[in-house]
């Protein structure tokens, strides 16, 4: 029950990794790598799903044949196997070098392909109908059946060998650290389906000298289904990857995002033309916006354009002297400094013309940082800073 549950897992998941990367490989003017990372996907679904109930009774009764679905597993597999090679020599190559390389593993496979499969029609056709777990065991009463699988489970072991020797060279060099991950996972899981071809080996060796190898068959049925769904999760990690990492970013950028909306709400009142239609923040409701990290780097960059729009009204002495009102302590470079600067500097816009320019002054850090995360620390900073002034204010205004 439990390896039938794997194997609709994995085949239906490859079979949707295949539906979402053909749409790309098809824009993409047939991408070599995109296009074996499809076929991979769809042979590795084939070659579960085939041998699973009730896609193993049709076949069987379409095409007269008992068990037809075991050569036509086997066959997906060696499929699976040319391909995931193919996507990663055209990843870790030139494209000269990739392209002759591929030649070369497509034709080595199409032959191994050919060899399993005329093995297989050479034997006495199979009686059985069971499972692919029965099927791999007939060794047991089939002698000729253990050269075929032994061919298999052979070639199978050599394809993933080279599959985690690429995968783990590409490994060392890719740029982005989901492709790293992902072909991390993926030659992890080609570790479980080599167990599990050891398992196989040893299984036809052991009982090939009369021993009781029952105990390798779960190990082996659980290491290469496993393995299987962790090489498909290992392919398309770097596809959904990056949502993991904006779902893990997202509380934060919302926190910051409802910090600096007074801050913003204040620049773009004073100076509308900053604003973008539609704005960064909602203008009614407490819902979020559906994009929160473009709209934050919006609200930087517009609270940044407004800033640098007020600098005409940033006077230093009426700094000192509003600091000296509210009693506020100000440091150089402060998050208070820069609040208390663009506070004087609105009152200033809305009271009179710009100052002098012997007595203006600049605002701190109006150039963003090359960190867009330590700039939305600082202006979340002045944006507390810029509420405590505002408050104090009134509370002055109100006791004057």
């Amino acid at each position: 029950m439990l390896f039938t549950v794997i194997s609709w897992i994995t085949g239906v998941s490859a079979l949707a990794a295949f539906c979402y990367k053909l749409p790309a490989a098809r824009r993409s003017g047939r991408d070599p790598a995109l296009v074996a990372l499809c076929v991979y996907f769809l042979a590795s679904s084939l070659s579960f799903l085939v041998d699973l109930e009730p896609f193993r009774a049709a076949f069987s009764g379409v095409l007269h044949y008992p068990n037809i679905t075991t050569i036509l597993s086997q066959a997906a597999v060696l499929v699976l196997t040319a391909a995931q090679q193919v996507a990663l020599v055209h990843w870790a190559r030139p494209p000269a070098t990739a392209h002759a390389e591929s030649r070369r593993r497509i034709q080595v496979w199409g032959a191994a392909l050919i060899i399993v499969v005329t093995v297989f029609f050479l034997l006495e056709p199979l009686k059985h109908y069971g499972s692919a777990q029965t099927v791999t065991v007939m060794y047991q009463t089939e002698p000729h059946y253990a050269v075929h699988m032994g061919l298999y489970v052979s070639l199978c072991a050599a394809g993933q060998i080279e599959a985690l020797r690429l995968s783990l060279r590409f490994v060392r060099i890719a740029q982005r650290s989901w492709l790293r991950r992902g072909m991390s996972v993926m030659s992890f899981g080609a570790s479980l389906v080599l167990l599990y071809c050891g398992c196989r080996l040893a299984t036809l060796v052991g009982r090939g000298l009369g021993r009781d190898m029952d105990a390798f068959d779960p190990i082996g049925w659980l290491s290469g289904d496993v393995g299987s769904l962790l090489q498909i999760v290992g392919w398309t990690l770097p596809a959904w990857g990056v949502h993991l990492s904006a779902a893990h970013q997202w509380p934060a950028q919302f926190r910051a995002h409802r910090r600096l909306r007074p801050l913003w709400a204040a620049v773009s009142e004073a100076v509308p033309a900053i604003t973008l239609d539609p704005p960064p923040f909602r203008r009614r409701g407490p819902l979020p916006p559906r994009d929160i990290g473009y709209c934050l780097y919006r609200a930087v960059i517009e609270i940044r354009d407004g800033q640098l729009a007020m600098r005409p009204y940033a006077d230093t002495d009426s700094v000192r002297r509003r600091a000296e009102a509210l009693r506020l302590t100000v440091e150089d470079d402060s998050p208070t400094g820069e609040a208390l600067l663009l506070h004087t500097a609105l009152q200033a816009r809305r009271t009179g013309p710009p100052v002098p320019p012997s007595s203006s002054a600049s605002f701190p850090h109006n150039t963003p940082h090359d960190d867009f995360a330590k700039e939305v620390a600082r202006l979340s900073e002045v944006a507390r800073a810029f509420a405590h002034v505002e408050a104090r204010a009134r509370h002055c205004g109100r006791t004057a």
